[in-house]
């Protein structure tokens, strides 16, 4: 098949046109999924990813034009297509070591906005470059596929319509299909494939740069055979479950004395199983005293709780030793967390598993509960519909009379205006009474909300009929650290609700908190 026949073949025309656009979506989408483990899937970073990338085809658009006038080669566009496809591959297995390398980085010289410089820098270290190139594929193929003005109209009408219809295939196929069936690596891979397919037909077609096709297949050949061992946190050599779902990357790891969950591969435990301590001596713990308030350490009959966010269900297992037979419902909107919880974490089969979200369950419900739990704050990662007035307003109505909310915030900050003093003005707006009480050794801090003005002599008396000395301790040092918290002009409502921005400012303050001593140390060292 020679030149002529090829570029005149509008078919494989549009087909490098609608796979260009499907795999812009699919390195976006990602993207998003490469760099959650590292920065969260915040509103910020998804912010990030999106202008890097926009900007980043802005420029191809650009020069692809500016190149299709100057010097209309085909061989130059799918040899772009070509190299597009070696960088996309090599994305997963060389850009996490980018991703830690540039955060690293930043983290000494960076005190201000961390996870935007952070999130910013390394997406256009790993992402921009192929989707430059990919954005020179519009304005090449119109150069070549139109051949008259009588039809250019129609021509590049249907370039845009293909490469629109690419793009949302791009966008649900990654998610709903390749990354939670085969992962985020191999997705990389598959787009890569086809994008170096549509090049190597064409270089095939002109018997030209047939080394440079073989090498390209080879190298996603090869990494495709050794995607098996990708692994997001590429320094750890124990992990017993590394996984990616829908919404969460997904890491179990078991030791001597416990199993963790963790949907991060820096920091942050979303669920633990001791497995010879009672208590884990974290946030669960202090959240027992829920039940404790609500008066179900003194019920004949059995209570109601709720666990929004059950993740592998640490409290529930905790409520149901200290608690038995109060009926516990767990809502948990990622189903392969949900599956962990019986494989790795013991979770008691009495507990009631429901996978949905949060507030729509909450909604969609008319019972009431003497507790409800809400645990669905992961690091910066904070769902605004789960933090406003109206949301709280509706776990108010799902309680009883005695009923107790309990919150686990987790980024305890000093700074004035934070975002936990947000979400306490919030619920304060709500409840009658609210409680805080940090939790030791941690960056968590629990917040107890509730009507009944008499709940505070419940826990008391509560703590008398104990007969566990460790929970005894545990909820003595709860009774110690609770502070009552006045009611402020902080809200946060469905309309407006910042918490990704609320929650970046606390980050910068752990981070620099934990980096001071190491920032100043090394800065020393340079001036020495």
């Amino acid at each position: 098949m020679n030149q002529k026949n090829i570029l005149h073949n509008k078919y494989f025309l549009y087909v490098t046109e609608f796979f260009s656009g499907m795999s812009v979506m699919a390195v976006e989408l990602g993207a998003s999924r490469l760099m959650a483990p590292y920065f969260s899937s915040s509103q910020i970073v998804w912010t990030v990813i999106i202008g890097v990338i926009m900007i980043a085809m802005a420029l191809g658009n650009v020069w692809g034009g500016r190149t299709a006038d100057k010097k209309p080669s085909p061989d130059k566009l799918y040899g772009r297509l070509l190299l597009a496809a070696v960088w996309i591959a090599l994305i997963p297995f060389a850009g996490r070591y980018l991703i830690v390398g540039i955060s690293l980085l930043l983290a000494v010289f960076v005190t201000k906005n961390f996870l935007v410089w952070a999130a910013l820098f390394a997406c256009l270290a790993v992402f921009a470059f192929p989707c430059v190139l990919l954005g020179t594929v519009t304005p090449s193929l119109v150069k070549y596929s139109v051949n008259s003005l009588d039809d250019n109209g129609r021509t590049v009408g249907e370039l845009g319509a293909l490469n629109t219809i690419g793009s949302i295939i791009g966008t649900f196929l990654p998610t709903f299909v390749t990354i939670p069936a085969v992962g985020t690596a191999v997705t990389f891979l598959i787009f890569s494939g086809v994008l170096a397919i549509i090049s190597i037909v064409y270089f095939l077609s002109m018997r030209k740069k047939l080394v440079k096709c073989v090498l390209t297949l080879a190298l996603i050949l090869i990494l495709g055979l050794t995607s098996s061992t990708f692994s997001f946190a590429f320094w750890e050599n124990d992990i017993t479950v590394e996984d990616e779902s829908i919404y969460n990357y997904l890491q179990v790891k078991e030791s001597d004395s416990s199993v963790i969950l963790s949907t991060n591969v820096l920091f942050g435990v979303q669920s633990i199983l001791m497995k010879s301590a009672k208590l884990t001596g974290m946030y669960y713990d202090y959240a027992l005293a829920a039940p404790v308030m609500a008066g179900l350490a003194q019920m004949d009959s059995p209570g109601n709780i709720l666990i929004l966010g059950l993740g592998t269900g640490t409290f529930a297992k905790y409520c149901s030793e200290y608690f038995p037979d109060t009926s516990i419902e767990g809502v948990e909107i990622d189903e392969k967390i949900a599956k962990l919880a019986a494989e790795y974490f013991d979770l008691p089969e009495s507990v009631d598993v429901s996978v949905y979200d949060g507030r729509s369950y909450l909604t969609a419900s008319e019972k009431k509960y003497d507790v409800i739990m809400v645990d669905a704050y992961q690091d910066i990662t904070i769902p605004f519909q789960m933090s406003s007035v109206e949301f709280f307003t509706e776990v108010k109505k799902h309680l009883t009379d005695n009923g107790v909310m309990v919150v686990n915030m987790n980024m305890k900050s000093q700074s004035e205006h934070s975002i936990n003093d947000y979400l306490c003005d919030t619920i304060g707006s709500v409840f009658h009474f609210v409680y805080t009480v940090p939790v030791q050794g941690g960056t968590n801090c629990e917040v107890f909300a509730f009507q009944n003005p008499s709940t505070m002599q419940t826990f008391r008396q509560g703590q008398k009929c104990m007969d566990d000395p460790d929970l005894t301790s545990m909820m003595e040092t709860v009774a110690d650290g609770l502070t009552l918290r006045k009611g402020g002009n902080l809200i946060l409502t469905d309309d407006k609700a910042p918490v990704e921005v609320l929650g970046m400012r606390v980050l910068d303050e752990i981070i620099a908190d934990e980096l001071d001593y190491y920032r100043k140390l090394y800065l020393g060292e340079l001036l020495h």
